[in-house]
């Protein structure tokens, strides 16, 4: 089992305590790109698919790795 996949599935299984690292992490292994940071709000961009992960100390919001978890199941549906 590759990193990319450990660390999927430990976003599945407790998207609360995730750190901001962890997140843009997986968004680039995905193919989002990083297009604009202000203040503590980092959007990022695929295809047609935007996200915007605010940053909050060093944890994410559990909504914003469900919102992920989503739209990375969407576009492993696509391939």
């Amino acid at each position: 089992m590759s990193r990319r996949e450990k660390l999927l599935i430990k976003l599945r299984n407790s998207p609360r305590g995730v750190r901001f690292e962890e997140l843009a992490k997986l968004l680039e292994w995905y193919g989002f790109e990083l297009r604009r940071v202000k203040g503590s709000h980092y959007s990022y961009k695929c295809g047609s698919h935007n996200i915007v992960v605010v940053r909050r100390r060093h944890h994410v919001h559990s909504e914003a790795v469900k919102e992920v978890l989503r739209i990375i199941g969407e576009i492993l549906e696509e391939e």
